[in-house]
């Protein structure tokens, strides 16, 4: 097994039966179109029956002087690591998550047999780690030996393609796969709304009267798991890091005030933005579990920028909830007929 990718288990809950379609294999987007914003941009307005076909670059004219870009800010880690188990010489993939305490958080692949103590040694650099805890779920905390994890990243790392590209990442992937305003380095998946954004747009939105604002939310390891609650209730996702600063709270108050629209880019911000609201009125930095499903009362968002996301996927049942899943069942329908590109590097969504 790969780091980061699902291991077989029990059928997916009959729940999500309604969040499934089929897609062809060609749809799936191995990169991105160039330039980002030439992407095409599906657009439901929910307060109409047709949905409508434009360009991302499009998007500031779709929205209204006044309204306000929330975006995650969150820059991802290089963070797969190929190494050999010490003991066997057996080959291991390393994916870090996230710092904890003296040592790192991380997903080992094959994981089986691996105890407290062994060592993996890097195979593509200088470098090692010591396995220091095993914890639930399947997780390893790890601590690194010679260099930092931050120097063996920028080293050695590679970007933590999603499983779905089937492919090995490249040098052009280290670009691909940021936002162009990505600055907090923390995630192992991109905020993938975001990479369509190039800086002309974000001007061309700002000389129109959008405001900007900004989040931190780090994807972390639960982005790979699958759902498998027997109900939708029960489906928790993993905790995962945020940041709202006070000032992105009051422009999106401000925002409201003067009748304009707080739109999230990407379903992280969503979560980033929904988490704060539940949490504090001056800012929150926190981690979240926040689950969005069917009957959720959104309080800080009124409209979303987002991709294709794959069946039967968190992401999906989210901004089901925003829209409706009738509604989105129908626009993806529309997406796969008229040629959309789908999931990480493919084309976008304006949910309004």
């Amino acid at each position: 097994m790969s780091a980061g990718s699902s291991e077989s288990g029990p059928p997916s809950p009959a729940w999500l039966d309604a969040y499934d379609f089929a897609l062809p294999p060609e749809r799936i987007a191995a990169q991105p179109v160039e330039p980002r914003d030439a992407s095409r941009l599906l657009v439901v307005d929910r307060s109409l029956e047709d949905d409508t076909e434009a360009r991302f670059s499009d998007l500031p004219q779709l929205l209204a002087p006044g309204d306000l870009l929330v975006v995650n800010e969150t820059r991802v880690l290089a963070a797969r690591l190929a190494a050999r188990l010490e003991r066997t010489g057996r080959d291991v993939e390393i994916l870090l998550s996230h710092p904890d305490g003296a040592g790192w958080r991380a997903l080992l692949g094959p994981s089986r047999r691996l105890r407290v103590g062994d060592r993996l040694l890097l195979t593509e650099g200088e470098g090692a780690w010591t396995i220091a805890e095993l914890s639930a779920g399947g997780g390893f905390l790890l601590t690194a030996e010679g260099r930092t994890a931050e120097a063996m990243m920028d080293a050695v790392g590679h970007m933590p393609l999603p499983p779905y590209l089937h492919r090995a990442d490249r040098p052009e992937d280290r670009t691909w796969y940021q936002t162009v305003y990505a600055r907090a380095p923390g995630a192992i998946a991109a905020p993938t709304a975001g990479l369509h954004f190039t800086p002309e747009l974000l001007a061309a939105a700002a000389a129109r009267g959008v405001g900007l604002a900004r989040v931190v939310l780090h994807v972390g390891l639960g982005t790979f798991a699958p759902v498998r609650a027997v109900e939708a209730a029960a489906h928790r996702v993993a905790p995962e890091r945020f940041h709202v600063p006070p000032e992105t709270l009051l422009a999106m108050k401000e925002t409201r005030a003067r009748g304009g629209r707080v739109v999230a880019v990407g379903t992280t911000t969503v979560r980033a933005l929904e988490s704060a609201a539940r949490l504090a009125e001056q800012g929150a930095e926190a981690w979240t579990d926040l689950t969005i499903t069917p009957g959720f009362q959104f309080e800080a968002v009124d409209a979303v920028v987002t991709n294709l996301h794959l069946p039967r996927s968190s992401l999906l049942v989210l901004i089901s909830a925003f829209a409706g899943q009738e509604r989105i069942a129908r626009a993806y329908r529309r997406a796969i007929e008229a040629g959309f590109r789908f999931y990480s590097y493919g084309d976008a969504m304006l949910i309004l």
